[in-house]
Order: structure tokens, then sequence, then C-alpha cells
């Protein structure tokens, strides 16, 4: 497919590319992207982006090269940095201490803007100040398209898809997206952002961006349908999900939820032309799949004590940091822990909104690589020659981002129709689904019986 036409000096533009994620989102750009592709990368050394060009060279020498764009974090220098691009991706983080600047500047340049964040509360933030700029400009936004929560979004959407295709037209009910496989050690970006989001919000904006459909366009005026927990639910976290199993609570499920009823009032409002709404009853839950009672439980008491984090003193939170944090932002998880455990897996099922139906939507997604972490067998910087490639497993956020930059980069159909505005994983469609499924990123989706046990 060609490329959109376009006045701007680059096709996209990588900020952040000597981070972690940076540096595994260029590396997917480098092996994946078509060879013709204008790019740069972008940060605030100059001599650390040379290095990481010429590491880049190792992986597909034919191609275009990426040039060096060297930005500071300011208003000025992140404007004139989106005026150079049609899509901007951008890895610096924690977003509420370094994100608004690219942000703010997409919007109002009219560029297409992708990043990583896991930060509902600084997304909500974003909404209210700048998606009437991003109308007016054009860009499309969208934060939040990483390992937090493009799966389970794109899970949903498939579920609702297979749904509606395989039952004439139906609409879906309550869905339960299922952390099914998640074996990987969290980089030390995602961990210091958590420790750190009380610096910038208060419990009260917490709670707020937490609250039912608190980032959709529209209410949900059956809200109420979301299924309620038992009390032994809520005091164990365990819970016997039909056709999926034995379930505990998932860390990511409020941040998950909050971007996926945005998905649905997206859709509801009309907002992404063509594209049927999930259903005036739909819901959405997530829990994680836990081997037993015991560990389930363990877990679900772990999570506990780590939200209590967000409420003891700023002092006490910077001891704790100290000691959970193995890795500082733009670092990941260790490479001999990440090489036995690089497994991820989602599992999703859909209940129809139909009266007596025994049909469920299920759905499958998986990867065959660690969120994170990236093996190569040759040290970067090593000298021309020496390298040797025998098993590139990208994390799967550079493939959510690079895949998504080249959704609107060639104009899929569904892209091509989205106006400007603040945009979730969901809203690009299946074309961007098959893009993930040709790049490793697999899903399956089909109707199972409601008794099936999968």
């Amino acid at each position: 497919m060609p490329f959109k036409q376009h006045s701007r000096q680059y096709d996209l533009i990588v900020f952040g590319a000597t981070g972690y994620t940076g540096k595994l989102t260029a590396q997917h750009i480098t092996t994946h992207l078509p060879t013709d592709l204008k790019w740069a990368v972008a940060g605030r050394s100059r001599d650390k982006l040379q290095r990481a060009v010429e590491d880049l060279k190792f992986l597909n020498p034919d191609r275009l090269q990426p040039s060096v764009e060297v930005c500071n974090l300011s208003d000025d220098d992140l404007t004139a940095l989106a005026k150079k691009t049609l899509i901007l991706i951008t890895t610096v983080g924690p977003y509420h201490r370094y994100g608004e600047h690219a942000f703010k500047a997409c919007a109002e340049q009219g560029t297409h803007y992708l990043d990583v964040t896991g930060e509902a509360v600084w997304v909500a933030k974003m909404i209210r100040k700048y998606e009437s700029v991003a109308r007016s400009s054009g860009a499309k936004m969208f934060p939040q398209i990483g390992i937090e929560s493009a799966p389970p979004d794109l899970v949903t959407f498939a579920l609702a898809s297979v749904v509606r295709s395989q039952l004439s037209g139906a609409k879906v009910g309550p869905v339960t997206v299922s952390i099914h496989k998640f074996k990987s050690a969290p980089s030390g970006g995602t961990v210091a952002t958590v420790l750190s989001i009380r610096e910038s919000f208060s419990l009260p904006e917490l709670q707020a961006t937490f609250k039912p459909y608190a980032l959709s366009p529209v209410p949900n005026p059956n809200r109420s349908a979301t299924p309620k927990r038992s009390f032994l639910t809520k005091l164990t976290g365990l819970i016997n999900l039909p056709i999926l199993g034995l379930h505990t609570t998932a860390l990511p499920s409020s941040t998950d939820r909050a971007i996926v009823q945005r998905s649905w009032g997206l859709y509801a409002s009309g907002v992404v032309p063509g594209q049927p709404s999930y259903g005036p009853n739909f819901s959405f839950s997530e829990f994680m799949r836990t081997r037993s009672w015991t560990s389930g439980i363990m877990f679900h008491f772990t999570l506990i004590g780590f939200g209590l984090l967000f409420v003891i003193p700023q002092s006490l939170r910077n001891i704790v940091a100290k000691w959970l944090v193995k890795h500082g932002p733009g670092e990941g998880p260790d490479q001999e822990l990440a090489k036995t455990t690089s497994e991820l897996e989602y599992r999703g099922t859909a209940v129809p909104d139909v009266e007596g139906e025994t049909k469920r939507g299920f759905c499958r997604a998986w990867y065959k690589g660690d969120a994170y972490y990236c093996e190569f067998t040759y040290p970067l910087s090593t000298p021309v020659g020496a390298y040797v490639q025998t098993n590139n497993r990208i994390t799967v956020t550079g493939v959510l981002l690079a895949e998504a930059a080249s959704s609107l980069l060639e104009d899929d159909d569904v892209a091509s129709q989205l106006p400007g505005g603040v945009f979730t994983a969901a809203c690009l469609g299946q074309p961007f689904i098959d893009r993930l499924d040709n790049a490793g990123f697999h899903f399956e989706s089909k109707l199972v019986d409601k008794n099936d046990r999968l």
C-alpha cells in the first residue's frame, strides 16, 4: 500500500529512541516497515542517537537509515519537531512529568501521535486540555497504545466483531478479558511511573479517572449493568470464570477498563465512521489467570499492599521506590530472566446481547516474545562482520507502536476515515489487527458454547 502523501520532511519520528522501549520500537521499524520510509530518531543526546543509528544499520543495512534530530523537553523544541513529521512516536516517560510538551505540540500542529503510557489519569487530563485542539488541526492522537492498554482493547473489539458477524449483527453484553499468560519483568520506567504519579495527581483525581466511563465521550446510561462481584471475590480476589477458569485480580484492570470504555463511547457516538457500536448493555471486566487458589489470594493481597503506596506520604514512597525499582527509566528487565520468561497471551469472552443465546464469543491473542525484551546475539555497537542475528524477539510494545504508525502512514481504510481527536487502539479496527497478526502478535476469534472450557 502506498504511503499517504504529505509535504513534511519525515513520515515518522521516534522521540526517545535511545531509551529501552524507544530502541525496540526503532528496531521493529527497521526490520518490518517499508525500506523507503523517511524517518528520524530524536532525543537529547546527539552522540547516543548516532550510536543508535549505527546499531540499527546491522539489522537492515539496505534500507533508508533514520536521520538524527536533537530535541529537548520544551514546548519550542517539540513544536519544531512535530512540524517536521506526519507521525510522532514518543516513548519518553513518565508522561505525567515529561509527556505534555509532545502531546500539546502534536495536537496543535496536526501531527499524528502515539505513546505507551499507562497513566490513565494523565490521559484524562490531555483529553480535557487538547482534544478540541486536535479536532481542529486533524491530529489523530493515540495515547496508551502499548502493552497498556492496546491488547485488551483489541481483544474486546475482536469479540464484538465475531459476535456481530456470526450472530446476525448481534450486540455484546458483558465482555471478560483474561491475562492468561504474562511472564515478564516490568521495565524500570513502568515501575518508576507507578511510584511517582502521586506527585502530580491527587487521590480524588485518580478516583475520578476510574469511575465508570469517565474517559468515554458519551455517558453509558446502562453502566449499572456491569456484573457485580460476590463478597468472596472482593475478599479473596478469586473468581471462576465461565470458559476461562480460575482467575484473580489483575494489576492493570482499572487502567485497561478506562480505555476500553472510551472505545465503547467513541463507537457509540459515531466518531469512528462506519463502525457499529458494541451495544447499550456492554460491560468490561479484566482478570488474571491463576494456577491455584493460594497463589491467586496471595497475588490479590499483594496488589492491595501495592495500592497502599498511593496513600502513604511521598517520603515513604521514595524509600519503597529504592527497594522496588531494579531498573531506572529507559532500562529493561534482566536479559537472562527475559530469555526464560518471555510469554504473553490474552483470552476473552463475550456474552451476546441476545436473550437465550447459548453461544459465546471467544478470542485468543498471543505473542511469542516478551512485552519488553528483545534478544539479539550481538552486543550493540559490535563491529561490522561480527553481527549474527539468531533469535529476534522484539518487544510487543514496539510492534504495537510501529504497526499503528504504519496504519496511519499507509492510510488503512479505517484509519483514513478518522477525524482529528484522541482515539484508542480499537479505533484502528480490523486492519490494525491484521497488521499485528502479520508481525507476530496473533489474534484468533470464534464462537464457542457457553459450557466449554478452553
